[in-house]
């Protein structure tokens, strides 16, 4: 069975890894579809983002579909040639924030494709997979593609369970990467009035255009671009800082109305803030942090038809070109989520 391996920065293989055999309450998956995320890209672009760094081989991903060929005893409400997005939360269950129901925060979390712990939490991309089965989502009606888009989806719909009700509100995003044009179409599901997109690609805000957002702005073109959202104290209710860079949230923050509410999910490092506009404007800031339960949600509204993502899968590579699918994956003037075919 082939896998995705990550040495170090630069240095992606293609390896044989054991094929497992489910235990009670698993099932072996067939892997179709997986997705080449941001955390990924910085394993292979820079062999880790801040202080989590490659200190070991790791298998790489945690954005995958694939099809059930194998049930362990007990599973009953699954079944073989079933198609499932495979969740890459596996919190233990049992410290004291599962305990509270912040499974996300789990001090014990297995989360695949992980250098946060060592040994590593080693990823999905690989050719079959082992998986319990509270993790499957069945994603009968979608495609492997549109399954594998539950993660980062689930990531969207976190990030706007902590934004609080914006029925009738302005948006701001800021980074329109897969993270980016996902709270696009999230915020908009959940009722948001007006949403203005910002980033530094012309082929990035074409898509947050097509994901609904009434108003975009290149800031590398026009930096003054959200001057015409400043006066009176600035308008938006709601901000979506999804690069991780400070430019882009220092830019957020000045066009944000009194009270408002800041969502950071872009994780570029650690950044100064601006806390004078901060406390003069009585803004919340929040941090959100991967997903849970949103998970199944994600699955769910993608099969009822409320959130298409299709139109943002710019690429599939075969598994074999892997290291050309995450060359092109990191390129914005291109690419918004580029995925692998396993099948």
């Amino acid at each position: 069975m082939k896998s995705i391996v990550i040495h170090a920065a630069k240095d992606l293989r293609i390896e044989d890894c054991t094929v497992a055999t489910p235990g009670p309450g698993q099932v072996h998956i067939q892997l179709a579809a997986g997705g080449i995320c941001g955390s990924d890209l910085h394993y292979y672009n820079h062999g880790g983002f801040g202080p989590i760094r490659l200190k070991e081989p790791m298998i790489l991903g945690h954005e995958v579909a694939g099809h059930i060929t194998e049930l362990g005893a007990g599973v009953e409400d699954l079944k073989v040639g079933q198609l499932v997005a495979v969740s890459p939360s596996r919190p233990c269950g049992n410290c004291r924030f599962c305990g509270e129901g912040s499974h996300n925060q789990c001090l014990n979390m297995r989360f695949y494709g992980s250098a946060m712990p060592f040994p590593h939490i080693q990823g999905a991309f690989r050719q079959s997979l082992v998986a319990e089965a509270i993790q499957c989502a069945p994603a009968d009606g979608l495609t492997a593609g549109e399954a594998a888009m539950a993660e980062p989806l689930a990531v969207c719909l976190h990030a706007t369970r902590r934004a609080g009700s914006l029925l009738g509100k302005s948006v701001l995003v800021t980074g329109c990467g897969p993270i980016g044009i996902l709270c696009i179409l999230a915020a908009r599901r959940a009722g948001a009035d007006t949403i203005v997109a910002t980033d530094l690609s012309d082929f990035t805000l074409a898509k947050a255009r097509e994901a609904g957002a009434d108003i975009t702005v290149n800031m590398a073109d026009d930096p003054t671009g959200l001057d015409r959202f400043l006066p009176d104290k600035g308008t938006f209710d709601v901000l979506y800082e999804c690069s991780g860079a400070a430019p882009a949230l220092s830019a957020g923050i000045a066009a944000m109305r009194p009270g408002g509410r800041i969502i950071q999910l872009g994780l570029g490092g650690d950044m100064s803030l601006p806390m004078m506009a901060i406390t003069a404007k009585e803004l919340s800031l929040m941090g959100s942090f991967r997903f849970h339960e949103e998970f199944f949600t994600a699955v769910s509204l993608m099969r009822k038809g409320l959130i298409d993502v299709k139109p943002f899968i710019t690429q599939t590579f075969p598994l074999e070109d892997a290291v050309t699918a995450f060359e092109i994956a990191g390129d914005r003037a291109q690419a918004v989520k580029t995925q692998i075919s396993f099948a």
